[in-house]
């Protein structure tokens, strides 16, 4: 793939299509300053109110079925494709136990026979949402293994923006979810990268991603209006030229999408320079060994 020119807008093949542009949608969720306390509230109260082990059997389907009252009209799977619909048409603070009870005409009540509280409903909210983890393995090489592995994290992002920040930190996750990190390890499994350091390759690619996400959703920064800040920030800048001489002579206006693309070819980049220094060369004959005594030209 030829490097991205950062003035120009990026080839129709570029690394990571989905995120393209930045202009708000129907769709997208404009995160309010209370809304990003709200997600910051959720991990903690993942981390801190639910038991590890309950968690992981929810998710791993381990837990028993209560064998209690009526026999239940809905699964698991279901309550949590109906909490995702929620987030991704009004955002994570819309959903709560009562909200999503009401979508499937239920009693609140009645949806604690399926999950004991909002934070397992988050938890296999987070599971639907991720989806199964992409097929790298039809892949030649680890660099095109990370580079379909961003590109479909980056996709799954854009259609769920709620789940980068509700999937920070240390949890309990699903066996969909884990096999995210698993296939890109996998990817790189075959390269002189030590354990550790496949582990920080991945988590720096995701991290990647997960910053140049936030600052591509709208809202997430608190001291900026969006799009209507561009032009007030330009003519700042330019009023002060003195003070600020390198950002009043630049004419490109920054893309989310190039931020994407050119960002992880630096990392990509940097993981091949590592790996070529590791890899062994092959070592030159010198000049008459291995040759066969017989052979006239090894008596000249």
């Amino acid at each position: 793939m030829p490097a991205p020119c950062l003035d120009d807008e990026p080839p129709v093949d570029a690394l990571l299509l989905p995120l393209r542009g930045s202009k708000l949608r129907p769709k997208d969720t404009v995160y309010r300053r209370d809304s990003l306390s709200e997600l910051a509230s959720e991990r903690t109260r993942m981390a801190t109110d639910q038991d590890p082990k309950e968690l992981a059997e929810l998710l791993w389907g381990l837990r028993k079925p209560s064998s209690r009252g009526p026999k239940p009209a809905f699964d698991v799977a279901q309550i949590a494709d109906t909490a995702v619909r929620v987030a991704d048409a009004e955002g994570l603070e819309a959903v709560s136990m009562q909200r999503v009870a009401a979508e499937l005409g239920l009693t609140k009540m009645a949806l604690y026979r399926y999950v004991n509280g909002k934070s397992e409903l988050i938890a296999v909210m987070i599971e639907a949402a991720v989806g199964e983890p992409p097929d790298l393995s039809r892949l030649n090489g680890w660099r095109a293994g990370l580079e379909e592995y961003a590109r479909q994290l980056a996709a799954t992002w854009q259609e769920h923006p709620w789940l980068p920040s509700i999937t920070a930190g240390e949890r309990v996750m699903g066996p969909r979810e884990t096999g995210w990190p698993e296939v890109a390890l996998a990817a790189l499994s075959d390269t002189p990268l030590t354990e550790r350091e496949r582990l920080e390759a991945v988590m720096l690619v995701s991290s990647h991603l997960r910053g140049v996400h936030a600052a591509a959703t709208h809202g997430t920064q608190a001291w900026t209006a969006g799009e209507a800040a561009t032009p007030i920030m330009r003519d700042l800048i330019l009023r002060n030229a003195d003070r600020f001489p390198m950002l009043a002579t630049i004419r490109a206006s920054p893309s989310t999408t190039v931020t994407q693309v050119f960002g992880l070819k630096a990392i990509l980049d940097g993981f091949d320079h590592a790996i070529k220094q590791r890899t062994p060369r092959p070592r030159r004959s010198a000049p008459g060994v291995g040759r066969d005594s017989t052979d006239p030209a090894s008596h000249t």
